[in-house]
């Protein structure tokens, strides 16, 4: 065990499962989920497919630092420390909330809606 701060993160799934977990901010997102033996759909691991896009709903604002913190683009930011460029958002997704739990380490306590209906949101399936 390390002595990383870590955070609580409540993962939510569209048909109303939730399970909270302490996720350590030298590890991802995807890697704490894994540690606790939490599914999450993930591809690449290196923030280039997109497979494990999460959306962020809300930041525990009880630190008075982040009090009044925006949604979207700002509050990822403040949310989540990247390991590397999330190459498979574009900006206009950031701004929405999404974010990339493969390559995402958490600062604050948050809610993020997961599973592959959330990755179906970025993307619409031309053959339907």
């Amino acid at each position: 065990m390390t002595g990383a701060p870590s955070h609580d993160v409540r993962l939510e799934w569209p048909d109303g499962r939730t399970r909270s977990m302490d996720i350590r901010e030298d590890e991802t997102v995807l890697e704490g989920a894994d540690r606790v033996d939490v599914a999450l759909p993930f591809g690449c691991r290196t923030g280039a497919c997109g497979t494990c896009t999460g959306r962020l709903l809300e930041v525990d604002e009880s630190d008075p630092a982040d009090a009044g913190r925006d949604s979207g683009a700002g509050a990822v930011e403040a949310a989540f420390a990247y390991r590397r460029r999330p190459r498979a958002l574009k900006d206009r997704h950031r701004d929405d909330g999404y974010v990339l739990l493969c390559i995402a380490s958490p600062r604050v306590d948050c809610r993020i809606a997961v599973g592959s209906s959330v990755h179906a949101e970025l993307v619409e399936n031309p053959w339907k």
